[in-house]
Formats: structure tokens, sequence, C-alpha cells
């Protein structure tokens, strides 16, 4: 089911143009660039229809082939003490990234409207999911929050993570349902924002504060997309700042979790402790780095290294090549994401990539910042690469639903 031919930031009610079809010669955008680039291969090759979808297969494959590699050589030693074998946390990487990759072949097949149909199944599943969190016997606490289910033997699952997914089906298909009515705000944010709300609400009852900042991310990426209005969000980020205000004053550990953050040397073996490892590692990892599996860190002295902490890992192991090698594959991740998102004609199409791009770069973005110390640490894995099912599995069943969005000659 496609929806009438609107494109881009405020695309619904707002007269923007649409862009430029790709298989139009000499476009204004070529114009404005050297008269070399319009006989350049590398624009032809970008031109090409199957262009964004073998960009987001290729970058996501090369980038899930390195986190399977990272993850073995950082998760070796906590292995060891764990379960006597250097490979079992690696293995059961490798098994996520199956199990993954075989969701992410059978999604790109799904036509757009099977997608769309499945918005609200979506979307009441990760709610009933996140309500048996709360219950106790079903919900696990795992360091300090409540947001894990325990399945079979070792397996946990973690519904905060496949709420991301259901948020952006939902939100999309709801906003596409009412195109031409988007200028008016009733619309536009009614029924979106209270189940958002609803939605974050939940997440945050588990002390998950990360995904609640993901999750609100996507929802403001989409509206954004959508064409909502800029005091809006200046509504929700007030809202937002109060939010987190009164949370901290709450809850003493996240005072002082962001007072680690301003000043980690202040407390460099308590609460700033795992930023300091994680600046010693990309700091002695060079240009080219000590070698794979050489690294010094994840012999215990950094915390999470084949977790939330794997880009340190990297650092030190692939120096700053390989860290910037990692970047350079999410920058093209995101490019091609929100290229699919800008050159589609169909409405949900945009807001569904549009949420999804969000979803990752986003995530990469504070997982990166809190390794940084730009960010505080909020426990969020980076995309593709760091360990959990959790968090690869529902990743890699959005991007197949990317490249169903992408694949040439796709069904409606």
């Amino acid at each position: 089911m496609s929806s009438p031919t609107t494109t881009g930031r405020g695309a619904v009610g707002s007269g923007s143009p649409k862009p430029v079809p790709s298989d139009v010669p000499h476009s204004s955008v070529d114009a404005a660039r050297p008269a070399g680039w319009r006989h350049h291969p590398l624009r032809h090759l970008l031109q090409h229809p199957a262009a964004t979808y073998y960009l987001l297969l290729g970058s996501t494959l090369l980038l899930l082939t390195l986190g399977l590699v990272m993850v073995w050589s950082a998760s070796s030693v906590e292995s060891i003490k764990v379960f006597g074998s250097s490979g079992t946390l690696a293995g059961r990487q490798a098994l996520f990234a199956a199990l993954g990759v075989v969701a992410m072949l059978v999604a790109s097949r799904v036509p757009v409207r099977w997608w769309r149909r499945l918005a609200w199944p979506a979307l009441l599943g990760s709610a009933v999911l996140l309500v048996a969190v709360l219950i106790p016997g079903i919900g696990v606490v795992v360091a300090g929050q409540r947001n894990w289910i325990e399945l079979f033997g070792p397996f946990r699952l973690q519904p905060s993570e496949f709420t991301k997914l259901a948020l952006v089906i939902w939100i999309a298909d709801i906003l596409a349902r009412k195109v031409g009515l988007l200028d008016r705000w009733n619309h536009l944010l009614i029924p979106v924002l209270p189940v958002c709300i609803g939605v974050l609400g939940l997440v945050l009852a588990e002390g998950d504060f990360g995904n609640t900042f993901l999750l609100a991310l996507i929802m403001s990426g989409v509206l954004f997309v959508a064409g909502a209005p800029l005091r809006l969000f200046a509504g929700l980020i007030a809202a937002g700042l109060v939010a987190v205000a009164a949370l901290s004053a709450l809850a003493p550990y996240r005072v002082r979790r962001f007072q680690s953050w301003l000043d980690p040397a202040a407390d460099p073996l308590h609460g700033g402790y795992q930023l300091t490892q994680g600046t010693y590692a990309l700091g002695s990892g060079g240009w080219w780095g000590v070698g794979l599996g050489a690294g010094k860190e994840k012999w215990g002295a950094l915390p999470e290294a084949h977790t939330d902490f794997i880009f340190p890992v990297i650092g030190e192991e692939l120096g700053l090549i390989g860290t910037l090698a990692v970047l350079l594959l999410f920058a093209v991740l995101a490019t091609a994401t929100f290229r699919l998102s800008r050159q589609s004609h169909d409405l949900f199409v945009q807001l569904a990539s549009a949420g999804v791009g969000c979803w990752i770069l986003g995530q990469t973005v504070v997982n990166l910042g809190a390794v940084l110390g730009l960010l505080p640490i909020t426990g969020v894995p980076l995309p593709l690469v760091s360990y959990g099912g959790s968090s690869l599995v529902p990743t890699l069943l959005a991007i197949g639903m990317l490249l169903s969005f992408a694949r040439p000659g796709r069904r409606t």
C-alpha cells in the first residue's frame, strides 16, 4: 500500500520539493558539484537502483564480522574465568549472529504491506513483555536493572531492545495513514505521543535509562521527518531535562555517575574507573594497535570489555586505523539508511527508514560518547559489534526491513 508522493522533512503539508530521481541526468545537485563528478564512476555506481541495498548489506555484514572477531578477542579472558573455555561467549555471539542474519534475510523479502500489518501486533506484544519484566518471578534484575526475562539455560531476553523496532513500525504506520492531515497537531501527536509516553514509562520503570532515551529519540526522529514543528521538540527537550533532573535526584547512584562523568580523575578507582581504563586502552593502541588478541585491558582491567566498552578494545588492538574503519562503516550504514528515507515516495518507508536510522545512529553516538567521555555511561551496546543477542537480533531484523524497502522491484 503506497501513500501519496511525500518526501523528506516537512514534506507533509509544507510544499517541499520532491528529490530528483536517480535516473535524471545532470540534476541540480550534480550541477553544484565539480564538472568531473558528472562522469565519475562512483556517481554511476551510487545512481544504480541497487546501490542503497548493497550499501546497507555490505556495511552491515562488515560491522557484524568485525564484531564477531572483536567479541572473540575481548571476551576470551572473561570466558575462561567463568566457563573455563576462551570461546564460550564468542560461540554464543556467533549463534546470535546466525539467527540474526537468517531473520534479516527473511525480513528482506517481506513486502511493505506486511510490515504495516505487523504494526499493532508488534506494539502490543512489546507492551506485554515490558509489563512482564516488572512482575516478580518473571523479570530478572541484572546490574541493578530489572529489564530481562529468563528464557532457558544461560539465555535471557531484553524486551526493550525489541520494542525499538516495534515502535518504529507502529509510529510510521500511524502517521502514514494520516497523510494530508499531519499539519494538524491533534493528528500528528494523537495517539503517537501518549502511547510513546506509556512505553517510555514502562522501560524507565525497569531502570533502563539508556533505552528510554533511545526510544524517545526514535519517536522524535520520526516526528521530525513527518514535519513536526521545531517548537514541539523544544518542549520535548525541556520536559526530558526536567525528567532527568527528577530521576537523578531520586536515585543517588545516577548523581554519582554524573559526577564521575564530569570528573573521572577525581575517583579513578571507583566511579571513574571504567572510563579511565577505556581511555588507557584507546590511547595505548597508537596508529596500528598492539595486535589482534594482544590487548591487556581485557585481562580484568576494563569492565564490560566485550559489551558496552568493546570500542576501546578495538582501539587498543587495531589502533586508530581500526577505530576509524568502524566509524566509516557506521557512516556508510547511516548514509544509506537516510538516503533510502529521502528517495522513497512511500511515506511509511520514509518514516520507518528514518526511525531505524535514528535508532542505530543514536545508539552508536551514545555508546561512543560514553566511551570517549563525552556523554555519561548508560550501558548502551555498540550496534552490530558488542556482545548480546537481545541487541543484535532486533538490529539485524530492522536492517532486513530496510533491505526489503531498498530491494529493486520490491513488492508493496
